[in-house]
């Protein structure tokens, strides 16, 4: 839109900023394989502290931890990640540091 005063041009901007929303990344939780941690006590942890986890699919990832060197246990936003961490890590497990997803 362009409006005349006195010979002058006055171009009134558009607006073309559009607010761009972008998810916030998840971040991964992953157990590390180590020789001092018993299978019962990682799929122990597991279901104590990651939440949903089912009795089958923490002996899964305790499989995969020993047998791959790590699994990825849980995935999200990063407070939830952090707190997961720490409560895995205070049990004795061995923890990769987090990453994002």
């Amino acid at each position: 839109m362009t409006n005349m005063v006195l010979g002058s041009a006055i171009v009134t901007p558009t607006k073309s900023e559009q607010t761009v929303r972008k998810p916030y990344p998840n971040y991964k939780v992953i157990v590390l394989d180590d020789d001092f941690n018993t299978f019962e006590h990682v799929a122990s942890c597991l279901m104590r502290y990651i939440p949903k986890m089912t009795e089958e699919l923490a002996w899964n990832l305790t499989n995969q931890v020993h047998f791959q060197g790590q699994a990825m246990v849980w995935a999200g936003p990063l407070e939830q990640a952090e707190l997961y961490h720490q409560q895995l890590r205070r049990e004795g497990l061995t923890m990769a540091p987090l990453e994002a997803a």
